[in-house]
């Protein structure tokens, strides 16, 4: 595995003491990382999880919008945060790993480096309960 950027390395650290659900992926869409509250969400701790593309996770989770219409990987915030390098917010419906729909709401947004060097994107997760 190649030696990833420092400010990558360090988000992670952050992740994981936080105790709000956080995904990390690098430049190319690849999972760097989700944190423990983010296992409970998804169904599936890190360490099973194994290698994934942003790009696969409408179809992985049976993503769809609030309203249960179809929703493409590159139309979540996590894609839109990759592909068009801005920040994003969307209510969403999926199906976690383990069976359990969920309601989310998730901010992501782009990372980027001194000199605007495109280091990857953070997604952040809140449950929406009882809506």
């Amino acid at each position: 595995m190649a030696q990833k950027e420092v400010e990558l390395i360090l988000l992670r650290q952050w992740a994981s003491h936080l105790n709000m659900p956080i995904f990390l992926v690098d430049r190319d869409g690849n999972l760097l990382y989700y944190n423990e509250p983010a296992e409970v969400l998804l169904g599936r701790r890190f360490d099973e999880a194994g290698e994934m593309s942003v790009f696969d996770h409408s179809s992985l989770f049976e993503t769809t919008a609030e309203d249960g219409s179809p929703i493409a990987s590159e139309d979540m915030p996590l894609g839109i945060a990759m592909t068009q390098r801005r920040p994003a917010f969307q209510r969403i419906r999926f199906k976690a790993l383990d069976g359990t729909q969920r309601l989310v709401e998730i901010t992501a947004f782009p990372l980027e480096g001194q000199g605007g060097h495109r280091l990857g994107s953070v997604a952040i997760f809140w449950e929406a309960h009882g809506q």
